[in-house]
């Protein structure tokens, strides 16, 4: 084990030049040289200094807010290090963001160290490393937070239903020169109504709110409405659709037992009403298969998109394959 000792204890505050004092717990091994023989470095008084800490607050409040008489725990710090560094610091602070708050903080906040140009000064030990702050926020008179609320007319088109009704901001500022204006409202603000009538997509839309005369919203004007619409879905049952063959080989007939099914869809209910025996089609596939008795689970394609097959009753047909038997010539 090889060990490279500095002593310090008979050195004070400056700058020194020491001789390394290298041990090796080894033997026969010997030191032949060290390089580098000798260490520069510098000493410092060890300094720890007692801050106030300042709050910075980082942002803006919501529009109608404001921030009262903030309170830290504890206000005081104790900083510790070098003694040039110690004297680099010129406050103590915590750094909280407050953008577009509208309730009371409460938040455990880091200590930064800054100079007298505010750059932030690090090596240094800092007790305690954080505090808590508490901050207290109210609306100013005269503003309230109001929701808003949707006013439709109309309904949607036979055979559709309103799936989602949303709107953004779902909160909006109001603001008036006579509190009690603002103070006397509902709790919420309507739009101009929403026009339903017939829909059969979804509908994006801005509309503007109705406000009481002396009444005044804070920021934009209007808000985004969107409604969800969508087909209503159902099922249908078509009974007794004629089974087609397909892919049988030359030299071959089939029957089919039974020669019919019933076949039960799903779908939105505007297309089910549209629905045709010439929009499906069932058929057994019979391509490769050589004379004898199968059991077949029978396809159904539907023409219509978006409708599905659920089911189809029956599940399997038996198809029985034989040659064809000549007709003996007289």
């Amino acid at each position: 084990m090889v060990s490279a000792i500095l002593d310090f204890s008979t050195l004070s505050a400056g700058e020194h030049t020491s001789e390394l004092q290298v041990q090796v717990n080894a033997r026969p091994i010997q030191i032949i040289s060290v390089v580098p023989s000798t260490i520069t470095f510098n000493l410092e008084p060890l300094e720890r200094k007692i801050l106030d800490v300042d709050l910075n607050l980082v942002g803006e409040v919501a529009v109608g807010y404001q921030i009262g008489e903030a309170n830290l725990d504890p206000i005081q710090v104790t900083v510790s290090g070098p003694q040039s560094k110690i004297k680099q610091v010129a406050r103590a602070r915590v750094s909280v963001e407050v953008n577009g708050i509208r309730e009371n903080l409460d938040h455990i906040s880091n200590i930064e160290l800054v100079d007298a140009d505010g750059q932030i000064i690090e090596g240094l030990n800092v007790s305690p490393s954080s505090i808590k702050v508490l901050l207290p926020v109210s609306q100013q008179g005269g503003y309230r937070d109001v929701a808003v609320k949707i006013t439709i007319v109309g309904r949607v088109a036979s055979g559709y239903r309103l799936t989602d009704l949303s709107v953004f901001p779902p909160v909006v500022t109001v603001f008036s020169t006579n509190p009690d204006l603002v103070n006397n409202l509902p709790g919420v603000i309507e739009t101009q109504p929403l026009a339903l009538q017939n829909a059969q997509d979804d509908i994006t839309t801005t509309l503007s709110l109705m406000l009481p005369d002396g009444v005044s919203i804070i920021g934009a004007q209007t808000v985004l409405v969107q409604a969800g619409v969508s087909p209503i879905e159902g099922s249908v049952t078509l009974a007794n659709e004629i089974i087609e063959i397909v892919g049988l080989e030359n030299g071959l007939t089939a029957v089919v037992s039974p020669t019919n099914i019933d076949v039960i869809m799903s779908g939105p209910l505007p297309l089910l009403d549209t629905l045709t025996r010439q929009s499906i089609r069932a058929t057994v596939d019979l391509t490769g298969l050589s004379a004898g008795t199968y059991q077949i689970t029978p396809k159904v394609e539907i023409l219509i998109s978006n409708i599905v097959v659920e089911s189809i009753l029956p599940n399997a047909v038996e198809v029985v394959i034989s040659p064809i038997t000549p007709t003996p010539t007289p």
